[in-house]
């Protein structure tokens, strides 16, 4: 960005609005803030400031969400997520990641379809073999794709969990699973001064955009508020299949 008044109000708005969202949803901060960030940003700074951004939005949700949080049902996805991470790494190196792009893209689009046109899926009884799954693939997609929440979230709708539980277990494993992204960068040297200096301008954007996306949310009923999370889960897929060569 070479900090032009129009690039720096582009910047400022996309991030006002990917913090409301996830206000609104818990997720999705990375589908609205990179389609609008990577046309005045580098992709390594979009990709950093999507982890940082997106610790300290889904860090203040989850202490908004904290009456909600159980940590018997957080710790089987940070244990599969993990281990899944860093598989995702190593996958990340020889896997053609368009192609995983556009799997996970249909598979989004075809789940939010069928939620919006059909009754909605509950799972009355799920073992710990299979959060933990859910937290590997996670961890997996996270690392190559940067939808490292999408399933968890897919899944705690499933369950049939109010909106507050839900959140309460979808929003501390994303908080995790962007920590160890984050701890990555970190490490590769991806903090410049540019990109310190944008995290820096656009904080108080960050807080607005979280603190009226909250307000909203707390307006919604169970019913209004699968819905949001349904529509996001289809915006999330479209773009993925619309990059389909």
């Amino acid at each position: 960005m070479d900090g032009s008044l129009l690039q720096i109000s582009v910047f400022l708005t996309a991030t006002f609005a990917a913090a409301f969202v996830v206000g609104v949803s818990g997720f999705a901060f990375a589908l609205v803030a990179a389609a609008v960030w990577l046309h005045v940003l580098t992709p390594l700074q979009t990709a950093t400031l999507i982890s940082i951004y997106g610790i300290i939005v889904q860090g203040y949700g989850t202490w908004k969400m904290r009456r909600a949080f159980n940590w018997s049902w957080i710790w089987p996805y940070l244990v599969g997520g993990a281990p899944g991470v860093a598989i995702g790494v190593l996958v990340h190196h020889w896997a053609n990641p368009d192609y995983m792009r556009n799997g996970v893209g249909v598979f989004l689009v075809l789940y939010a379809l069928y939620g919006l046109t059909r009754p909605e899926i509950k799972l009355e009884r799920t073992g710990l073999t299979a959060d933990i799954g859910v937290g590997f693939t996670s961890g997996v997609l996270g690392a190559t794709t940067g939808f490292a929440g999408i399933l968890i979230v897919i899944w705690c709708g499933m369950r049939g969990w109010p909106r507050d539980m839900q959140r309460g277990v979808f929003q501390p494993a994303s908080v995790a699973m962007m920590a160890m992204c984050a701890l990555a960068l970190g490490v590769s040297g991806s903090f410049t001064r540019d990109t310190l200096w944008l995290l820096l301008l656009g904080l108080p954007a960050l807080a607005a955009g979280t603190w009226s996306g909250f307000a909203l949310y707390g307006r919604l009923d169970d019913a209004a508020f699968r819905k949001v999370v349904l529509i996001l889960l289809l915006a999330s897929g479209l773009p993925l299949i619309l990059t389909l060569r």
